[in-house]
């Protein structure tokens, strides 16, 4: 790949010629921090900092009802009541729930061991600010580093919160400890790593940045499986590389073993980091406890949210023990980190899991749920193809699945997609085959409806 390739999307100008088979970057931290002359918001953008997008001095005008941003574009259902893997609306319908709240409620909803401590936490001590130290948070550590290859933990309230500690691990290690100029973060094409300003810039997904320019420096997407591309990218300033075991939001797509075994030992010859995000595939969702172990490899750095605490918000970002050092007192911080009651529920959550064996039992169960929907589908031209790695599972069809999963809605099934094409699976991880099988059967029927009424 040619110098010339290399696109540096800290600088607005430049952000939107990112292209498939060239390594994009932001710029380094010695150029200037403020947005280049050449940036503008476009020609309808005359908006000063005191006027009102709406035309309007109300701050109410052209509101709507609702309080809340419309950020999110929700269905049209209002669930009150969680049990198990099921769900129940404000009318009455029960759900079989594929979704797991974007795989968060890996227990099922309403676990009873994570409610009792919860519950008798809440009891003796809600908050305490990471100044004192916290009993619970330490054991709940310890448990992590026992069911994987980290030493230290930090805790923090969400996954793009923990990617983001990672990048900063990654930067102030090479900086403070190693003496070295190194902070650049290379990512990967499809890839999801979060929503803040670097995560979002480090996401290997052009639509998250849009209308956020400039984005922050320091970061460069190359084509996942491109080797050359990735050699190319690094240089005297490469701090880490940053992967998904399966890239969950681009597709459902298991990285393939033989790349990741060269890409660790690329990052080892380079004295480069490799960060792995396990923010949707760790803590037993792929069949391990985290999805690096079926890889034969053990991160410098690696990622766990949304399953850590039944429901409740938490993240951590895990290490090896040579990083230490290099979040010393007062270089990085989380106010709600960790605190009692969160550190109530990652425990009673990791006791389960070691106790139910609930990452072999999701290992088993998702080759079942595998099986049963290439079974299913295949004689079903829509389909495409099954993928998946343990009870992360992807459907791809030959169009759209937005509407499928409306239908499946409509039928008592929830699911969602992975991209306009896919549709993807994400029981809890204690499903039974009685449940694989009863939706399996309803995706079946929603399917073939859509396809005798579309004509595909």
């Amino acid at each position: 790949m040619a110098q010339s390739d290399v696109k540096e999307t800290g600088k607005p100008a430049e952000t939107a010629a990112n292209g498939a088979g060239s390594a994009s970057s932001t710029g380094s931290p010695g150029a200037s921090t403020s947005p280049s002359p050449s940036f503008s918001l476009g020609a309808n953008s005359s908006l000063s900092a005191s006027s009102n997008p709406n035309g309007s001095s109300s701050p109410g005008a052209n509101s709507g009802s609702s309080a809340l941003f419309p950020s999110y574009a929700r269905y049209p259902i209002h669930l009150v009541k969680g049990q198990g893997s099921w769900l129940w609306d404000d009318k009455g319908n029960r759900y079989l729930d594929f979704m797991s709240g974007l795989a968060v409620a890996n227990l099922g909803h309403a676990p009873e061991k994570v409610k009792a401590k919860v519950k008798a936490q809440l009891d003796e001590l809600w908050h305490v600010c990471n100044l004192f130290h916290i009993p619970q948070q330490e054991t709940a550590a310890r448990m992590l580093t026992e069911v994987s290859c980290a030493d230290v933990v930090f805790f923090c309230n969400s996954g793009a919160e923990a990617n983001e500690a990672a990048i900063k691990l990654a930067r102030r290690y090479h900086q403070k400890v190693k003496g070295t100029e190194r902070y650049e973060i290379i990512t990967f094409e499809q890839s999801f790593h979060g929503r803040t300003l670097a995560t979002l810039t480090a996401t290997g997904q052009q639509k998250v940045k849009d209308g956020f320019l400039p984005l922050p420096a320091g970061f460069k997407t190359v084509p996942l499986y491109d080797m050359d591309a990735l050699k190319a990218a690094i240089g005297p300033h490469t701090a880490a590389v940053m992967l998904e075991m399966v890239q969950a939001e681009g597709g459902v797509y298991p990285v393939d073993h033989g790349f990741v075994q060269e890409l660790a030992a690329l990052c080892r010859e380079q004295g480069v980091l490799l960060i792995i995000d396990e923010v949707q595939t760790g803590m037993g969702r792929t069949g391990k406890w985290f999805a690096y172990q079926h890889y034969g490899i053990e991160p410098d750095i690696f990622t766990s949210a949304k399953g850590i605490a039944s429901g409740l918000p938490a993240g951590a970002m895990l290490a090896k023990e040579y990083l230490r050092e290099a979040f010393t007192p007062g270089t990085h911080a989380s106010t709600f980190g960790g605190n009692p009651v969160i550190a109530a529920a990652i425990i009673a959550t990791l006791e389960t899991m070691k106790e139910e064996r609930i990452p072999e039992h999701a290992d088993e169960m998702g080759r079942y749920l595998i099986s049963r929907l290439e079974k299913t589908f295949q004689a079903v031209p829509f389909v495409k193809e099954v993928r998946g790695k343990g009870l992360l599972i992807g459907i791809e069809c030959a169009g759209p699945v937005a509407d499928i999963v409306t239908l499946g809605q409509e039928k008592g099934l929830l699911f969602v997609t992975a991209g306009p094409n896919v549709i993807r699976l994400l029981p809890n991880l204690k499903v039974t085959k009685d449940d694989i099988d009863q939706a399996v059967a309803m995706l079946a029927d929603v399917i073939a409806a859509y396809t005798a009424k579309e004509g595909k």
